[in-house]
């Protein structure tokens, strides 16, 4: 057999099917690709036409807020901020939806990769077996065989040239897996935004439902008359000894009056520089997660390596019972385990507090990744405790749950006592710092402010300043 005539077989049974399965798999992965960029496209063409709704409510929201306070106004008022708050719901959805269509795409590619992978070694080993048995003939099987000795040598090189195609093959792909596994390392990592992304539409949601039962409320009692939604206003006209003796939910504590709130909220602005409506207004903001808010227990919903090391170890230390201590419940989109009426997790109120990993000697995880420490309190390092005298501080306590709210808060700019300034703070508080011009995160920074300044008024009523009516004509009170 010619040299030429055993190439082309070789070709054809072996070379040509490696080839036509690389070009399958490139063509697989690109209309893969094609796919998803079609779905991005139309996701984005979804989310631009939401944007545009939602600014127009915002526009309703803006011009009504300037109007007399009127009973068709405040109804068209909580009209706007229902539909806004749905529209919102909306365009989450459709950003879940973008991240999870691009991690189901990256590992569909990954799966190809893997079984083309998997196919080109077993030819190759197979090859390299019949190479080594071409290698072991010997002299008088060459000299018996009815091949001369140039075939021999042809059939040789013709092997080791396809084991040499089929290695480049392999590590072209082998590359090309490698480039998609961290795409999708990348899009695995966004998926905190997710969790963030859900836990937003459980509260917009109870926000809605509240908005739509006050609503209804405001149209049973009046039957749609103004004169009889005017009297209501007056009778509601809040005197100051009811606002101090109105009651301050406080997430897995007690309840207490608002004056009491009000006092440590005050403390911790003295000393953090942060104007007391925001602190208030972050600490009822924990408090919206309702059913989920010191209804958990540490050895189920916390997570097991990040902050169960740290909550035994500060629980011991303040003499608790961490059985008996209350801690958000583990929801469907993630972890639980928020302490006290702040909801710091154990990891993070370590920072604010004084506790010290001894492997790294600071708060922070163990070079591995890990959080298991061993723990150390430092009272030097106690930042939330310096404030209030208590060493350590306790997170169920309010006096050092309002301090360390408040010290958060000014680490992320509130001192500067700016709207804008505290509604990035509050962002960073509820959606880490990176999310603050996300907008489909923008519900707990636009949530805190409008609480923020349902306090802020109730404060200018008890102290005769007039913060709130400045306030309200800005971008981020206006939707309130």
């Amino acid at each position: 057999m010619s040299k030429t005539v055993f190439g082309m077989i070789i070709f054809t049974l072996i070379i040509l099917p490696i080839f036509l399965g690389g070009f399958s798999t490139m063509v697989s992965a690109q209309e893969v690709a094609d796919d998803v960029l079609a779905r991005r496209a139309k996701l984005e063409a979804d989310l631009a036409i939401i944007d545009r709704e939602i600014n127009a409510q915002k526009t309703v929201l803006e011009a009504k807020q300037k109007e007399g306070v009127s009973l068709e106004r405040d109804v068209a008022i909580l009209t706007a901020q229902i539909q806004k708050a749905k529209l919102s719901i909306k365009a989450r959805d459709l950003s879940i939806a973008g991240l999870v269509d691009d991690i189901g795409a990256k590992n569909r590619t990954i799966v190809k990769y893997s079984a083309k992978i998997n196919r080109e070694r077993e030819t190759l080993a197979s090859l390299m077996r019949r190479t080594n048995e071409l290698d072991t003939y010997s002299i008088v099987e060459v000299a018996l065989s009815d091949k001369n000795f140039s075939e021999f040598f042809v059939d040789l090189d013709n092997f080791q040239y396809v084991e040499e195609a089929i290695g480049e093959s392999l590590e072209a792909v082998g590359v090309a897996k490698k480039a998609t596994e961290e795409e999708k390392k990348v899009l695995e990592g966004k998926k905190s935004e997710e969790t963030d992304l859900r836990k937003i539409q459980e509260l917009e949601k109870k926000r809605i439902e509240a908005n739509e039962a006050e609503k209804r409320r405001i149209l049973k009692e009046t039957k749609g008359q103004e004169v009889a939604y005017q009297k209501i206003l007056k009778e509601k006209q809040q005197s100051a000894a009811q606002i101090r003796a109105e009651l301050f939910s406080l997430s897995g504590s007690t309840a207490i009056s608002f004056e009491k709130a009000l006092a440590f909220a005050r403390a911790a602005a003295e000393k953090t520089g942060v104007r007391p409506a925001i602190i208030l207004g972050i600490i009822a903001e924990e408090s919206n997660l309702g059913q989920n808010v010191g209804k958990g227990t540490w050895t189920v919903d916390m997570h097991q390596t990040r902050d169960v090391p740290v909550f035994k170890y500060l629980t011991s230390l303040l003499g608790l019972n961490p059985d008996k201590m209350p801690v958000s419940k583990r929801v469907w989109y993630g972890y639980g385990g928020a302490m006290g009426p702040a909801q710091f997790i154990p990891s993070t109120w370590a920072c604010f507090s004084g506790y010290v990993n001894t492997t790294t000697g600071k708060c922070s995880k163990n070079p591995d990744g890990s959080w298991v420490g061993p723990w150390e309190y430092q009272q030097s390092k106690d930042r939330v405790g310096k404030l209030t005298g208590n060493f350590p501080p306790n997170p169920w306590d309010p006096k050092d749950a309002f301090m360390a709210a408040g010290l958060y808060l000014s680490d992320s700019g509130a001192d500067a006592k700016t709207s804008r300034s505290e509604f990035v703070a509050a962002m960073c508080y509820l959606a880490g710092c990176g999310n603050v011009n996300k907008k489909s995160l923008q519900f707990y920074g636009d949530d805190v402010m409008c609480l923020a300044q349902k306090y802020q008024k109730n404060i200018d009523i008890l102290e005769g300043t007039n913060i709130a009516a400045q306030r309200a004509g800005d971008i981020y009170h206006a939707g309130c």
